[in-house]
């Protein structure tokens, strides 16, 4: 029988989706059969695609806390969020200052609504959704609502965790990250992880497939071309490095490999 119960209306479960895919191998509940099976089809070619996430989601936890408590900063914009899952972005910003607000966009309409009914269902204040593509972040900016919202006189954190690995070169993917860049106040911070072109073949032809099934197209990128991301602004400490190595809680000594391998680093805009 077709899933009712808890569901969203509008929401197709038959057919799987990016985001609810990511939140199944991360062990979160908002998924359905199709997404499950999905992403079991992509686990069992390739293990490792597991531990990734679940680095990448620490990775992004890591930087929340330290942007909303050591550097202060008490707006985030979630840029290409996908589904509010393990270790919301909100949840762990609050934690350092309850004052934090935040705003998650996607393009997806079934994130879109996902989100906003599960936000609903928790009555968590401070934090909107918004449906937007990062392809257009001057939309996303100049929006009333994000305006209303956000202070962007002021400084912000924008967040782009494993987005532009979906934005092809042909789609300009520097060029809107530089076009971002340059609307954001001083003091402002820029969050990027990213798919490095460093798996072995099969491995990134196993990766490229399945999101390809779920209807993004992966296009991994050398450590110097996602380092370019950052023009204009000044990478913090550690600098561009594997997620597992972004200020670790615990020292990781050298790291093994990891099979797909996802860089990413946090750079802040000065005057």
């Amino acid at each position: 029988m077709r899933e009712r119960e808890s569901t969203p209306g509008g929401i197709d479960t038959w057919t799987p989706n990016g985001a609810r895919i990511y939140d199944y191998i991360l062990g979160g509940r908002d998924n359905y059969p199709a997404d499950r099976a999905a992403a079991d089809k992509m686990l069992q070619s390739n293990p490792a695609a597991r531990n990734t996430a679940l680095a990448n989601r620490a990775f992004l936890g890591r930087v929340v806390t330290h942007l909303a408590g050591e550097a202060g900063i008490t707006q985030f914009l979630d840029i290409g969020s996908g589904l509010p899952t393990q270790r919301n972005v909100h949840e762990v910003a609050q934690a350092a200052n309850p004052d934090a607000r935040v705003v998650y966009v996607d393009l997806d309409p079934t994130v879109i609504r996902h989100s906003q009914a599960l936000l609903e269902r928790d009555g968590t204040g401070n934090v909107m959704t918004f449906q937007g593509d990062v392809r257009k972040p001057g939309r996303i900016l100049e929006a009333p609502r994000v305006n209303a919202f956000l202070d962007l006189r002021q400084p912000i954190a924008v967040l782009m965790v494993a987005v532009l690995h979906f934005v092809s070169d042909e789609e300009d993917a520097h060029g809107i990250v530089r076009r971002l860049g340059d609307k954001l106040a001083p003091g402002s911070h820029l969050v990027i992880s990213h798919t490095a072109d460093e798996s072995p073949p099969e491995v990134k032809a196993v990766a490229q497939q399945g999101f390809r099934m779920a209807g993004a197209m992966l296009t991994p990128r050398t450590r110097a071309e996602i380092t370019r991301f950052f023009d204009g602004f000044e990478l913090l400490e550690p600098g561009l490095v594997d997620v597992r190595a972004w200020r670790p809680e615990q020292p990781v000594g050298e790291l093994p490999p990891a099979g797909w391998t996802i860089v990413g680093g946090v750079a802040r805009r000065d005057p």
